[in-house]
């Protein structure tokens, strides 16, 4: 290590990285190369909140977190950075998640967003980040992400897992198969959630490990060592493998990478009112949204609604036996149905 390289780091972070520098495939450089890097994060549920308390103990100098939800006594279960008081308090995730990360390490920086990603505002949200991380429990999201990936060279991970199963993919723009190459189709119409199929914490945490180390080699300089092909691991069984990709991608006529037809981003094909995986909730975000005013809007619910409460992010009441969550942005959860109908119905009759 030369003296040069002991500049760049104080020696409480040299003392704090020293293991992960000791490993010869990073190094003092590639710590250096971590400290740099920036990575936008999108979701920070269950992967997204492992994931991001890896990379902030690994020392990546910058995270975006975007999450459009609120923490939930259900997410205590999977959702590593979060505590029962957060629940309790119906603090919004990314918040959550940044005082932990700032509790874990100080210097990492962190900016935290509490909105829905959508193809208005996800070009924004990427601007300036190194790599895109998917946290998200929804297709449309991910193959949004895909075509910002591909149109504008950010390389993302995709990964995903329902029971005790998951997958991991990189995608390295140019260098391999985008998502769309795997599902030509688009988003599958009928999946299986965690509302369906549950979800145990461990693949989230091995699936998370997985994505996080990918992020590392990428953000360290070791490109060449990411794993090109999708990574599936099935822990109930006890098996792992890579699934070889060359060959699709090698053959793919992908709308996406290959014809560069970005329909998520030009079209808006987007679903504004979605279920949420396990919680028996409908989130509506409505077109043409405008910033609400918290204070004004708790005052009207408590004529109307019944036990309105508040803190600086959200508006939370009950009404027609549904408790309802609404966010600065306009955006709304109703919790104690899963039913289109109802969710608009009871937005429209008190949110206008």
């Amino acid at each position: 290590m030369t003296d040069e390289s002991l500049d760049r780091f104080d020696l409480g972070e040299l003392s704090r990285y020293s293991r992960q520098i000791r490993f010869s495939p990073i190094g003092i450089a590639g710590q250096e190369k971590l400290r740099k890097g920036r990575v936008l994060l999108i979701g920070v549920g269950a992967l997204g909140s492992v994931t991001a308390e890896i990379l902030a103990r690994a020392g990546v100098g910058f995270l975006k977190l975007v999450d459009r939800d609120f923490v939930d006594v259900s997410n205590l279960q999977r959702q590593s950075l979060f505590v029962e008081r957060d629940a309790q308090a119906g603090i919004p995730k990314v918040v959550a998640a940044a005082k932990a990360i700032h509790e874990i390490n100080s210097t990492v920086s962190v900016e935290s967003v509490i909105a829905d990603v959508t193809p208005q505002n996800i070009a924004e949200l990427a601007s300036g980040v190194d790599l895109i991380l998917d946290g998200t429990d929804n297709f449309e999201i991910r193959f949004l992400i895909n075509d910002l990936s591909v149109r504008e060279q950010i390389p993302w991970i995709y990964t995903g897992c329902l029971g005790a199963d998951g997958q991991s993919l990189n995608i390295l723009p140019g260098k391999g198969p985008c998502l769309r190459c795997l599902m030509p189709e688009g988003p599958p119409t009928i999946t299986d959630t965690c509302d369906t199929a549950g979800v145990v914490g461990s693949i989230v945490h091995v699936m998370s490990a997985i994505q996080a180390l990918e992020a590392i080699k990428f953000l360290s300089g070791n490109e060449s060592q990411m794993t090109m092909g999708m990574q599936v691991v099935s822990m109930w069984d006890a098996r792992s493998r890579v699934v070889p990709l060359d060959r699709l991608f090698e053959n793919s006529d992908c709308a996406t990478c290959r014809q560069r037809r970005f329909e998520w981003l030009e079209e808006g094909r987007f679903t504004q009112v979605v279920r949420l995986c396990g919680r028996n909730s409908v989130q509506i975000n409505p077109a043409g949204k405008q910033p609400l005013e918290l204070v004004a809007l708790e005052a009207r619910l408590r004529t109307v609604a019944t036990e309105v409460v508040s803190n600086a992010f959200l508006v939370r009441f009950k009404a027609d036996g549904k408790r309802v969550t609404v966010f600065a942005d306009g955006r709304a959860i109703i919790e104690g149905t899963d039913d289109f109908v109802i969710a608009k119905s009871i937005y429209t009759r008190y949110l206008g």
